[in-house]
């Protein structure tokens, strides 16, 4: 393939031919002609939704080119939405991809990079397409398919096996998609084919320090190929999952010459000096996001986008006056208004004054509906009716959980009756070890803090607070011992480590993927060690019932972490 200088054609170079046709030369901008402006379209494109995916793509298209853009790049898979799971084995799919592209066939006067599921004889694909005034002038398949974590593409797609580059105004553009660039050879084979500038498209969920690592890769390619990258990520919640944007332009140097803002839908503009190989920077770079603040908005992100696009008009909360059930109050006001929160309060016997008084205020302080009221009549009668059947048997852990199951039918009634979704309060340290209950507080369709241990219950709690001149959760909500209140001066103590402790247990065993020994070989106690992992093991189950929760570590019970519910594996084998 030879490098088209010519500004008014587009040529593009891929797996399946090679084509070029003119294109109408712009005369409404007054672009240099050894400029080319980039825009990445960083947006939520919603799964599923393929018409209402390409209007969003028309409409962004139309904007980037009235705002002088050349180019617009948009994120992996976005006209399907990502991902879309199963979606992509419906028959149907073929067909209705081939009418969403051709609907985008009358935007002039720019070129759309498009990612897309291709289907053909070859296979399905997960791939990358060049629109350029009504023609679709070449396409790109993902080369690397990932199959860790969260990722399942080798279920779904076939692999690419051929580079794509394409001509236009002087440069030589190479395409990938996400995986690819973290390989090494995609981006080393673009580079000797004489590429001038990577476009890669991004579907990248976040974790918590995904940001510096993607940053850190971006410079590292870029400067070992002294190859200018565009990187553009999608943004917004999908299930469990959270995309939180950040696009960015590297310069071929490995300097950081764009980044978008997190978890905010922007169109980006970069424009690409073609005689020095170098794009313009920033005036002001978006705010550096501490690990509690990028924690924090994902939650918010993620609790949000699946509340509006599931059709809930609101969200019920149990509170309870402790500190699990506080922040998800927060977190869903700030993800969804005050108007559509509704906390209820089910106090029993043995349920505080404090707890009463904490949650009230909290209700006040963030002026949500918020109703007591009380179990002990439905407790007491599931127990009357219990008694002949238990024949006098000593009061355990039967009649604790018979509380929470209580306050699980009471919150599911209204749901009913009113059309909120439950979302229930459980912490990652909790879900690990079982200390939940099935029916109960674990009755829900959607779990706020699924993912976060409960040491960063407290650091969340408290970051929250700092972010107002009044503390929007009570202080002694946040220093006084946690207890479920299921019996006389229960202490979490009384069953569980020190939290501290057992987080450093939990994480090691869990995000980790450490072993007992390995473990123990990190300064914790054997017997504690040998504890918490029967706990979490023998808890499965549990957690197989479980509400989904957004995803913001390393490794999230889930899609990331599946283990069989029957089996003989045993720390000492």
């Amino acid at each position: 393939m030879s490098k088209d200088t010519d500004n008014s054609n587009l040529t593009a170079d891929n797996s399946a031919n090679t084509t070029s046709s003119p294109s109408n030369d712009r005369s409404a901008n007054n672009v240099a002609p050894n400029e080319v402006t980039f825009a990445l379209a960083q947006s939520h494109f919603l799964v599923g939704d393929i018409s209402a995916n390409a209007d969003k793509m028309r409409q962004l298209a139309i904007q980037a080119r009235d705002q002088g853009a050349d180019v617009i790049v948009f994120p992996e898979l976005a006209l399907l939405g990502y991902p879309p799971q199963d979606l992509l084995l419906r028959p149907s799919l073929s067909g209705r991809i081939k009418s969403a592209l051709s609907a985008l066939s009358d935007i002039q006067d720019i070129v759309m990079i498009v990612g897309y599921p291709h289907v053909d004889h070859h296979g399905t694909f997960n791939s990358a397409a060049i629109l350029h005034n009504g023609h679709q002038k070449g396409f790109y398949h993902k080369q690397f398919l990932p199959n860790y974590g969260v990722f399942d593409e080798r279920r779904y797609f076939d692999k690419g096996r051929n580079q794509v580059l394409f001509d236009y105004k002087g440069i030589t553009i190479g395409l990938l998609i996400c995986e690819d660039l973290w390989e090494k050879s995609p981006i080393a084979d673009l580079k000797q084919q004489g590429v001038d500038i990577i476009v890669s498209l991004n579907a990248s969920p976040f974790e918590t320090g995904k940001q510096d690592m993607r940053k850190t890769m971006l410079t590292q390619r870029s400067r070992e190929h002294k190859v200018p990258i565009v990187y553009v990520n999608a943004v917004g919640g999908q299930d469990d999952l959270v995309f939180d944007g950040g696009s960015i332009v590297a310069q071929a140097d490995g300097s950081i010459a764009h980044e978008a803002p997190r978890f905010l839908d922007q169109l980006m503009l970069a424009t690409l000096n073609v005689d020095s190989n170098t794009f313009n920077t920033q005036e002001k770079a978006p705010l550096t996001l501490s690990r509690e603040s990028e924690m924090y908005q994902a939650l918010v992100v993620g609790l949000r986008d699946y509340v509006n696009h599931s059709g809930f008009g609101g969200v019920l909360v149990g509170l309870s006056g402790g500190i699990d059930s506080a922040l998800t109050l927060c977190i869903a006001v700030d993800a969804l208004g005050a108007d559509k929160v509704y906390a209820v309060m089910m106090p029993y016997e043995f349920t505080s004054k404090i707890s009463l008084e904490d949650a009230q205020a909290q209700a006040r302080r963030l002026n949500v509906s918020y109703t007591v009221c009380p179990i002990f009549d439905a407790v007491e009668g599931i127990r009357h009716t219990l008694a002949p059947l238990f024949n006098k048997s000593p009061a355990d852990t039967t009649e604790e959980n018979i509380q929470a199951r209580a306050r699980g039918v009471i919150l599911m009634a209204l749901s009913n009756k009113f059309g909120h979704l439950v979302i229930t309060t459980g912490n990652k340290s909790e879900l690990a070890v079982g200390y939940s209950t099935l029916y109960g507080d674990m009755a829900g369709g959607f779990d706020v803090l699924k993912d976060v241990y409960k040491s960063q219950v407290y650091n969340l709690a408290s970051y929250r607070n700092r972010l107002e001149d009044t503390p929007v959760i009570p202080e002694r909500v946040i220093t006084r011992p946690p207890s479920a209140e299921l019996r006389p001066d229960q202490k979490d103590q009384d069953s569980l480590p020190d939290y501290e402790v057992l987080d450093g247990i939990l994480t090691l065993y869990i995000d980790e993927d450490m072993g007992y020994q390995a473990i123990v070989d990190k300064g914790f106690d054997a017997d504690m060690v040998a504890k918490t992992i029967k706990m979490v093991d023998n808890s499965e189950y549990k957690r197989r019932q479980s509400p989904i929760g957004t995803k913001i570590s390393q490794r999230a019970f889930g899609r990331e972490r599946r283990y069989p519910l029957v089996n003989k594996w045993s720390i000492n084998s």
